[in-house]
């Protein structure tokens, strides 16, 4: 970590270089060049220099000497307050410390061992305490400690925290854990100058020694609330949180930071650090309802809190993502990337926010300028990669992958990434390589192990995917191992008979059939293009969770807020909100989601429902167009869900709000090809051509509004399949497996009612069947749960009957035999 007397002998060298004309002081010429000069690789157009110049100059106007411009210890304040970062623009600059000035390092360290503080300055032996020690943010103009008596709080803080240190270290009670691995969320933790955390303490709460430094320390905020003013209390507190906070005791500094909001409501800086506090303790709400405050106080104060704007857009976005809602945190990290140009990480976050709602072409761009800007930047690296495998660039991808590792030989998300990437690239014996290093960096990541055995089993290793299976049983008893494990029985039984391709995972252990040589046998069995189609909306239904929202949900939504009224291009009015809004009122419907999950839920709808509403990329969506379109897919009877889509599409203003509970039957039209377009894009995407030529502005009834909707060639009639899969696909049959996939069946069963081998609902809907059963025809017959075929296994036995040469009734042999190669019963 940078000493306050190496930090400031940096800055003293900076200022130096570009004080061409030695009077001193930098003036605008002489700070332009520094700007650049230090932002190698961003193009500043003159406006963006001068904006910049006249926020520094206003800003830190009691540091500019007349004509001279910007004195030294004004530049060591624009550091301080975070406006820079001194070792890269140093680095940036070539330059380097002479043999003197480490001298004068080692003297700052000696100093630095003997306080707790981060940074230091300078010893001095005469003058007040702030000139002889304390971290450097006491010192600020903008933030730093004011009144004297305030250092004396200080001081016994520190004693305090001292002890503590002592005691627990002794007892072994306090721990560090090492983040380095893992990909570094972009939190601008302070104010001042970005000073990173390589290691995280972890304090004892439940000791003694805990309990004893909290009753101490509830004396020193009774000192700072018994100050002789409002602004010496403010002080004293704002000064104990800060101090408690670098100390990583953040329950203890939330308390003074929440003190320090009541005297001073409008001040910007305890919100910000409330906020800060909130979130590394995991109360994602309340940050996000301090850095509102803090925003709100920041742009009521006008320029007083210009420079902080950023990082308050930035942590606000940061607070978002911990909710799940990453459409609002992109518009903050955009607003943060406005505001400051240089903002690498602000880029950064925006791009890999933008990678998680679906966004890919987009965070590609983001990441690509926050690299430009920082080149060492590993996990924009690593997302970058991510971004760019979406989008199908591999071969880049695996580039920027191996760049991130490069950068941080242990960071464990760019190798589980590139793990991945290797997996849909086929390449399983690298892939299964990779996810033995994520391993060896995090031993207990069950879902490397996982991983790893399934890309063993890909590259033909059953014995060792079987070890690596049992390993990863150890870390977890999740369902998909049990899957996993009986996939590779069923492998290891195939292999044992010959019967398939011999690698038994191989492309050639199937063939796929033209859907004209599916037959169905019986008027319940689905249709193999139906089917896919049904399967298709059915995944999208669980990736979003949406059955699980009460479609009556979606009324409440319309009747209890308001929406207000825009107008569209075509001069129509439309109750239409932004895609950040509608995230809103996605979380109020999902609000059951972990946030996780919802990320999930959102990115999915962004990517099937939004692109389409918002053809134009304007980012407004028609929420009552929206409403309509997730009803047909949410929890409910077939019934309610169409009722609760006709009732959105009447919500409309366009409809003059249901007059005669009737709604315009071109936009009944328009709904159900859009709808269409959504849900059956193989067959609704040309029809969206023909929409705007419709002229019929006649009314429609409910009624009428259901037969279009059912009609199964030209409506959405494959509403009943989708019903039917969301009753029996968790349904399971005994032993029986795929033919094809070989995993056990679960769901509707289709059985070929000729060579007896039965199928997945998945591989039947794909046109799957086993290479040892080529036919002219195949004919299924579905069973959605096994009492269904074991009735009909009773009713061929009631049906043919046979008699043995002993007079008794028997039946035939073809009749009870299996198949073995199916691993089927009937």
């Amino acid at each position: 970590m940078a000493t306050r007397g190496s930090r400031s002998e940096k800055v003293r060298r900076i200022f130096q270089q570009f004080d061409f004309n030695r009077d001193g002081g930098l003036n605008r010429d002489e700070m332009a060049a520094l700007v650049v000069a230090v932002n190698p690789r961003v193009k500043f157009s003159d406006e963006q220099i001068s904006a910049i110049l006249d926020e520094v100059f206003r800003t830190y106007s009691e540091f500019i000497d007349g004509e001279t411009g910007l004195t030294y210890d004004g530049l060591l304040r624009t550091y301080d307050d975070g406006a820079g970062d001194v070792d890269r623009d140093f680095e940036a600059l070539g330059l380097e410390l002479k043999p003197d000035d480490d001298n004068e390092v080692t003297s700052s360290l000696a100093l630095e061992e003997a306080s707790t503080s981060s940074v230091m300055e300078r010893a001095s032996s005469a003058g007040p305490p702030q000139n002889r020690r304390t971290a450097a943010w006491a010192a600020s103009p903008n933030h730093g400690i004011i009144f004297d008596d305030t250092w004396k709080l200080v001081d016994d803080l520190e004693i305090l925290i001292k002890r503590l240190k002592a005691k627990q270290t002794k007892d072994g009670k306090t721990k560090g854990e090492n983040f380095d691995a893992y990909s570094d969320p972009g939190w601008s933790r302070e104010l001042g100058p970005s000073s990173e955390l390589d290691k995280r303490i972890v304090w004892e709460e439940n000791s003694h020694d805990y309990a004893l430094f909290v009753k101490e320390l509830g004396s020193l905020r009774s000192r700072a609330d018994g100050s002789r003013s409002r602004e010496e209390a403010f002080d004293g507190h704002m000064a104990l949180g800060r101090v408690l906070y670098d100390q990583q005791l953040f329950k203890e500094s939330l308390v003074c930071f929440k003190r320090a909001c009541e005297l001073q409501p409008t001040d910007v800086r305890p919100h910000f650090r409330a906020g800060n506090c909130y979130y590394v303790i995991g109360r994602h709400s309340e940050a996000k309802s301090e850095f509102i405050s803090a925003l709100d106080a920041a742009e009521a104060g006008g320029n007083q809190w210009a420079y902080l704007l950023p990082q308050i857009h930035v942590n606000l976005g940061i607070s978002l993502e911990g909710e799940g809602m990453v459409i609002s945190a992109c518009e903050h990290y955009r607003e943060a990337a406005i505001l400051c140009p240089t903002h690498f990480r602000a880029l950064k976050l925006l791009g890999s926010a933008l990678f998680g709602v679906g966004e890919y072409k987009a965070a590609v761009k983001a990441l690509e300028e926050a690299i430009y800007m920082k080149n060492d930047y590993a996990d924009a690296h690593c997302d970058l990669a991510s971004a760019l495998h979406a989008i199908g660039d591999d071969e880049n991808a695996i580039k920027e992958f191996q760049k991130a590792i490069d950068l941080k030989p242990g960071h464990v998300d760019a190798l589980y990434n590139l793990g991945g990437l290797y997996m849909d690239m086929g390449r399983y014996q690298r892939a299964s390589e990779v996810y033995t290093r994520v391993l060896g960096v995090w031993p207990n990541h069950w879902r490397a192990q996982l991983n790893k055995a399934v890309s063993l089993l890909g590259a033909g290793e059953t014995e060792e995917a079987k070890k690596a299976l049992k390993e990863a049983l150890k870390m977890t008893n999740r369902i998909e191992l049990y899957d996993a494990i009986g996939h590779l029985k069923q492998l290891h039984k195939k292999k044992l008979k010959g019967n398939g391709s011999g690698k038994g995972n191989g492309d050639d252990s199937f063939i796929i059939v033209e859907s004209l040589k599916f037959k169905t046998v019986g008027d319940k069995t689905t249709l193999r293009q139906e089917l896919a189609t049904a399967l298709d909306i059915r995944t999208f239904q669980r990736t979003t969770r949406l059955i699980r929202c009460d479609v009556e949900l979606l009324k409440k939504e319309m009747n209890e807020n308001e929406t207000p009224l825009t107008y569209s291009g075509n001069g129509f009015p439309e109750k239409s909100i932004r895609k950040a809004s509608l995230e809103g009122v996605l979380r109020r419907l999902l609000g059951f989601l972990k946030p996780e999950t919802f990320v999930g839920a959102v990115k999915a709808i962004n990517l099937k429902i939004l692109t389409v509403l918002d053809e134009s990329e304007s980012g407004r969506v028609d929420l009552g167009m929206f409403f309509a379109m997730i009803a047909p897919i949410c929890g409910g009877t077939p019934e309610k869900r169409k009722r609760v889509a006709f009732d959105s599409l009447l919500w409309r203003p366009v409809n003059d709000h249901g007059v005669n509970g009737q709604i315009r039957k071109i936009d009944a039209l328009r709904y159900i090809k859009l709808l269409r377009a959504i849900y059956i894009p193989s067959q609704g995407a040309s029809e969206l051509l023909e929409i705007h030529r419709d002229p019929d502005n006649s009314t429609i009834s409910f009624t009428e509004f259901l037969a279009l909707f059912d009609d199964p060639d030209w409506g959405f009639g494959i509403m009943s399949t989708l019903m039917k899969l969301e009753t029996t696909d968790r349904n399971r049959h005994g032993k029986h497996s795929c033919a094809v996939c070989r995993y056990p069946i679960i769901g509707s069963r289709f059985k070929e009612m000729k060579s007896q081998f039965s199928l997945c609902g998945q591989c039947y809907s794909e046109g799957k069947v086993p290479p040892s059963f080529k036919q002219d025809e195949y004919q299924f017959k579905e069973y959605a749960k096994e009492s269904e075929a074991v009735k009909d296994k009773c009713m061929w036995f009631s049906l043919h009957p046979a008699k043995s040469s002993s007079g008794t009734t028997t039946t035939t042999t073809t009749a009870t035999t299996t198949t073995t190669t199916s691993g089927t019963n009937l």
